[in-house]
């Protein structure tokens, strides 16, 4: 990256900030008020002039895409981008209409919602009464008469002259009582007793069950109505949908480009920006500010240590590593200066979840969920997700190869690396896992990662630091490998162990140790001087040499727990429920060969569930905890050039 500042008139203030955004190269770094000479008499600047219309008509056009339910994110069905002039042609003629008949349709929406509403609250109202034979009418309006309308749970015993009216229903009995306004008192009594819940009489005339059918009417006729609004705003969706989107991407920019300014370091007859351009592009945004401006404009380029800002940092990687840049900013994007692991952790992370998951039908279930989420999560992040879903899900089948496995079945091959498969069900039989093999893969998985980490925390410090600090920090991480490896030499001198070098056969030299045991001491020793010369108190993290290669054994437990479930799964599904049935058919045995397939399919979607979590988390956990800890520090800035890259726009 290149410090830049650009200089000039406020008159060329519009043309070098439509150049730079029709660039994408320039990182604005936000200007802000200080007192020093260097600033004297600088302020933030304003937006331009248009700012205000555009924002106006980026609201409006948000309204409308939003009623839609339009995402900026969509994608184009065009063949090909519009043209900016003919969309602000557009804006200015056509998006009133446009906006006024969409305003006009969901006014009439909303009020046939509201109405059908009102309708569905009468009918609400009127359920209760829909048995009562006789016009609602004549239940109000009398001055001699009391009438309590609602429901009783217990029996009603009235000893006063009353009319009543009653009908069983879902909710109790209901009644209708008439009676004198002298007898009031007891009738209030009685049916307190009978522990009455009234009723409102709803204010309505004619029978109960007649309005509820007129409201019922009235209702499919308003849903009718906004069946046709709805089909029109559909309509007009289908069609301008592309429309809305170029429109908006078009206005975003204006406004984008119309409050730049407010970055800006401004008196009353001129203007600073500072930023960042990749260095590679230094030469064309000289050239076409010049171009843009008739060469009116400064552009300097700052020397390096002439600011002491920190570059923003851009990745460069190839293109299968790039939906990693994911998981690296989830933890945090590198420094400028720093090395980049993102095409490590691309090629590490899938190979820790294939070992992990380690199963062809798992794998395969995986692949066709990220292939068909594919086409219905468009987000850029999402579709980053997916194709790191894709990718481990690939490591898994290639790894279930290698181990024998498909949904906790055993291939008809022998495992090319080594046996997971466990001693459950009627039919186990067979050695069981090879857990030692596993364990030792594991810990040279470990020791290898772990080793590459100190190695890259060496061409880190390397890069980064300088003088005595750059030596001491180099030579502690090589310590941290001296002390690891001879921990490993000093073991094998004493133990012959499967699958690592025994150098136990070499004869004793002193205190019983032979030559690979003695070198081992040394490089422990000169390993903790090392590292005591950078920082002292680093020897009390001594211990977690051991702790972190031995945390790569997850890879092994973790994995086998997926296999147990499966084969439980399994066993429980097919052995206890489906085979007992296959030797005499009967009716039951039908619907248990049933159960067992649906217990045999739930359980092993839970599984693949439970292996995507695990495989995935203890994979981030193994780079972010036990490989970026020695090497890596992040806090880096994103490189976030000035302007977007147009997708359905076209200057």
């Amino acid at each position: 990256m290149t410090r830049v500042l650009i200089a000039a008139t406020r008159s060329q203030m519009e043309p070098v900030v439509r150049e730079l955004y029709r660039q994408h190269l320039f990182h604005i770094e936000e200007f802000v008020e200080k007192d020093s000479k260097e600033y004297e008499g600088y302020r933030i600047g304003t937006p331009l002039p248009s700012a205000n219309e555009t924002s106006r008509e980026l609201i409006r056009l948000r309204g409308i895409t939003s009623s839609f339910g339009i995402r900026e994110d969509e994608e184009f069905t065009g063949s090909r981008k519009m043209s900016a002039a003919h969309l602000k042609d557009v804006i200015e003629r056509e998006l009133p209409l446009l906006e006024g008949e969409t305003e006009e349709l969901l006014a009439k929406r909303a009020d046939l919602d509201a109405q059908v509403k009102e309708y569905e609250q009468k009918i609400e109202a009127l359920r209760s009464f829909q048995d009562v034979p006789f016009d609602l009418s004549l239940l109000g309006g009398f001055k001699m008469f009391s009438i309590y309308c609602g429901y009783i749970t217990k029996p009603l015993s009235l000893d006063v002259p009353h009319e009543i009216f009653s009908s069983e229903t879902k909710k109790g009995k209901f009644i209708v009582l008439v009676v004198h306004q002298k007898d009031r008192a007891s009738a209030e009594q009685a049916l307190l007793e009978a522990q009455f819940q009234a009723v409102a009489i709803p204010d309505e005339s004619g029978v109960a069950r007649d309005r509820i059918g007129f409201y019922e009417g009235q209702i499919l006729a308003k849903k009718g109505e906004m069946e046709v609004v709805n089909r029109k705003l559909e309509e007009i969706k289908t069609r301008y949908r592309d429309l809305f989107l170029a429109c908006h991407e078009l206005l975003s920019a204006d406004v984008e480009m119309a409050e730049a300014p407010l970055r800006f370091a401004t008196t009353g007859q001129s203007f600073i920006v500072e930023g960042w351009v990749p260095t590679m592009q230094l030469e064309k945004l000289r050239e076409g500010i010049h171009y843009a401006t008739g060469g009116k404009v400064l552009v300097y380029v700052c020397e390096p240590g002439e600011t002491p800002d920190i570059p923003p940092t851009e990745y460069r990687n190839p293109g299968f590593s790039k939906p990693t840049e994911l998981l690296m900013d989830v933890y945090s994007r590198p420094q400028y200066t720093e090395l980049d692991p993102t095409l490590i952790v691309s090629i590490v992370f899938p190979l820790f979840f294939g070992i992990i998951l380690g199963d062809v039908g798992y794998g395969a279930v995986l692949l066709v969920l990220s292939l068909g989420l594919r086409r219905f999560l468009k987000g850029e992040g999402m579709q980053k997700l997916i194709t790191i879903l894709r990718n481990a899900s690939i490591a898994s089948i290639v790894f279930g190869i290698l181990f024998s496995e498909g949904f906790g079945f055993s291939l008809p091959w022998e495992p090319i690396l080594f046996s997971r498969h466990l001693n459950i069900g009627t039919h186990a039989s067979g050695h069981g896992p090879d857990v030692i093999g596993l364990m030792i893969m594991a810990i040279w998985i470990g020791i290898l990662h772990i080793t590459f980490g100190r190695v890259l925390g060496m061409i880190n410090h390397a890069r980064q630091d300088h003088g005595l600090h750059r030596v001491k920090a180099v030579l502690a991480n090589l310590g941290w490998i001296m002390l690891l490896w001879g921990i490993l030499m000093t073991i094998w001198s004493m133990f012959s162990i499967p699958m690592m070098p025994n150098l136990t056969g070499m004869p004793p030299i002193a205190m019983g140790l032979n030559l690979a045991g003695i070198g081992g001491l040394v490089m422990i020793v000169l390993g903790v001087l090392f590292i005591a010369m950078d920082s002292p108190l680093e020897v009390v993290e001594l211990p977690t040499i051991l702790s972190h290669v031995l945390s790569y054994t997850r890879l092994v437990g973790i994995g086998l727990s997926s296999v147990a479930i499966a084969m439980v799964v399994n066993f429980i599904a097919i052995g206890l429920i489906i085979e007992p049935q296959l030797e005499d058919l009967t009716a039951v045995g039908i619907v248990l060969i049933v159960i067992g397939g649906i217990v045999l399919v739930l359980g092993h979607l839970l599984n693949t569930a439970l292996g995507v979590l695990g495989g995935a988390l203890q994979s981030l956990r193994l780079q972010y905890v036990e490989f970026f800890t020695k090497f890596y520090k992040g806090g880096g800035r994103k490189y976030n050039p000035f302007g977007m890259k147009k997708r359905f726009v076209e200057e």
